[in-house]
């Protein structure tokens, strides 16, 4: 009982429960010390005979059904979370419930919650305090944090599924996280990209002729020469001579259209004779 703080403790011992708690996670997941709880401070409400203190699947869903019902009329509101958690026997689900009921029939207070920690009902808490060799792989993970009794009360494949993918995901964002922090363990070196020369990419409108003499380029898609291009001459002495090329304007042509009444050789230019 490591995980229970001082008070919960004592608060445990002197309600006189027929077993004493041994091992939270496994004692409270059937539900019968829970009822047990109840029964005294609700003695009207709680009859102990109705409650089996069993191990099987089949006596632990009747024990919290009969729970669930009396916590409903009671307004206790319990999150369901904490209820599926405790029945899986997942990590750190029947030590809140514990705690949580402590604060709700005695109205007192926790100084300081024993799990000071981020609550996901996993094992991630423990494994990081292994060995980085001595911790899960997403198999171990996903057959340690989802429990088969989840698989028999929900058989949905869709489901299950989602939640191993889940477990998954979040298995592998630790490992990203752990070879970002000690990358020298995992021998991460610099990539085929980080190794290569990173070059400044050109002035945006400029564009790069030979001889290293740069010309601007505008908006309507001519390109402007720079003035030093004007006084440049080529290698004999003689200046550069500009060559104007008119082109061919196919909107200015017209769109001669076959039509019926037009014979072939209206269209077609005569042919000379060569006699």
């Amino acid at each position: 009982m490591t995980s229970l703080t001082r008070d919960v403790h004592k608060w445990l011992q002197s309600l006189d429960l027929t077993f004493p708690v041994r091992n939270v996670r496994r004692d409270f997941s059937n539900g019968y010390l829970v009822a047990e709880i109840f029964s005294w401070y609700f003695p009207q409400d709680i009859q102990m005979h109705s409650y089996d203190n069993c191990s099987g699947l089949p006596g632990k869903l009747g024990n919290w059904s009969q729970l669930q019902t009396f916590i409903k009329r009671q307004d206790l509101e319990i999150p369901q979370e904490l209820i599926e958690g405790t029945l899986h026997c997942r990590p750190d689900a029947a030590e809140l419930l514990v705690q949580f009921l402590y604060t709700k029939l005695t109205n007192r207070k926790i100084c300081k919650l024993a799990l000071n920690r981020d609550i996901d009902f996993t094992d991630h808490h423990y494994q990081m305090t292994l060995p980085l060799h001595a911790r899960n792989t997403a198999t171990t993970a996903v057959k340690t944090n989802l429990k088969i009794t989840e698989f028999v009360t929900e058989p949905n494949i869709i489901t299950g599924q989602q939640k191993a993918q889940d477990i998954i995901y979040r298995h592998t964002q630790h490992r990203q996280e752990e070879r970002m922090e000690d990358p020298q363990r995992f021998n991460i070196g610099p990539s085929i990209g980080q190794r290569c020369v990173r070059k400044p990419p050109p002035l945006r409108g400029t564009v790069f002729i030979e001889g290293g003499s740069r010309s601007e380029r505008l908006d309507s898609g001519t390109t402007q020469l720079p003035q030093q291009a004007d006084k440049s001459s080529t290698s004999s002495g003689r200046p550069a001579r500009e060559i104007i090329v008119n082109q061919l304007d196919h909107t200015a042509q017209m769109a001669i259209r076959p039509s019926g009444t037009l014979s072939p050789n209206s269209i077609l230019p005569p042919i000379a004779s060569t006699s």
